[in-house]
């Protein structure tokens, strides 16, 4: 495992992290969160990413309680969480990032968590109804009290991340450091074109997710749905057209050639060619089986085998069928 450090901060990062989105309190337990985060550790991952929302408040209180199990020095490892959807229904309790309802999120993600401070605290989307300057000051005063280190957003537009940054910059608060896109090779243009002016002007680091694109990149929904996959649990009903797209499952069957080429799985060869961007700080790995993060990890092997032709290669298999 090599470490990156986040954008321009100090702070490094596993290139290859662990996150708990769709299978933390849908798919997996504290018993199997625990395994799971043991295989991604000894594989050298010390980031592990979480989010107020992610089953409602379960997969903080899963993974905070498989912490405690495991544990491990807090010092080793880098744990986040995300606000904005809430897990109320007041109008300060959700969809914002107002001043009130971060000085309460943080609170109620620490308690599940059961941790003193979080690493990394995202504001997991934009909130239009809120000035951004409202949302700075509450991160830094966030920052200001210890209970969490860096924050940063996810999918922000790049006028808005700047945004935020100037406001901070201008009152000598805490910046944004970090962005949590969506990338892969079927979702590229956010991350490749719209904001390539941020990582040199302000240092933008990324710890990118969805790098299988849900799993279509590995090549199991070529013949549908499986059952027991992501695709099939039903609160995530949302992805199967995606998952099922025909032309999408005909270009990842084109790209199994190339994976073999390799000597690797679809799955191996779309994470190494996330980390092969040299602005992604860290790709977001998941997993429901201890034999899934073995095999996840084994991209950082293939990294190196993807020469410029081969890259050249992928682009044409994949074309324009991207966004």
């Amino acid at each position: 495992m090599h470490y990156r450090n986040l954008g321009r901060s100090g702070l490094k990062v596993s290139e290859l992290s662990f996150g708990s989105w769709v299978t933390y309190g849908n798919q997996v337990d504290t018993a199997a969160a625990r395994e799971l985060m043991a295989a991604a550790w000894d594989a050298g991952v010390n980031f592990f990413d979480n989010a107020e929302i992610y089953a409602r408040g379960g997969a903080e209180k899963i993974m905070g309680a498989a912490l405690k199990e495991l544990g491990w020095p807090r010092q080793k490892f880098v744990v986040s969480t995300k606000f904005f959807w809430g897990l109320a229904d007041g109008p300060n309790e959700r969809n914002t990032l107002n001043a009130k309802y971060l000085r309460h999120a943080i609170d109620g993600s620490l308690a599940r968590l059961s941790l003193d401070y979080v690493d990394l605290v995202f504001c997991h989307r934009p909130d239009p109804a809120t000035p951004i300057e409202e949302t700075v000051w509450a991160m830094h005063r966030m920052i200001e009290r210890g209970q969490a280190l860096y924050w940063g957003t996810s999918e922000w537009a790049a006028s808005e991340i700047l945004a935020a940054w100037s406001i901070a910059e201008r009152h000598s608060l805490a910046k944004p450091v970090m962005e949590q896109p969506q990338y892969n090779l079927f979702h590229r243009k956010r991350v490749e074109q719209e904001y390539a002016r941020l990582y040199e002007d302000i240092g933008l680091g990324l710890t990118t997710w969805s790098p299988l694109g849900s799993g279509l990149l590995t090549g199991k929904y070529r013949g549908g749905i499986p059952a027991g996959s992501r695709g099939a649990v039903e609160s995530y009903a949302f992805l199967r057209p995606r998952l099922t797209d025909e032309k999408g499952n005909e270009i990842v069957g084109r790209l199994e050639p190339v994976a073999a080429e390799l000597g690797c799985t679809l799955a191996q060869l779309a994470l190494a060619w996330c980390l092969k961007n040299p602005r992604v700080s860290t790709v977001l790995t998941g997993a429901t089986r201890v034999a899934q993060v073995q095999e996840n990890m084994k991209a950082l092997d293939v990294v190196g085998r993807l020469t410029p032709e081969v890259l050249a290669r992928i682009d044409a298999i994949v074309g324009s069928h991207f966004d």
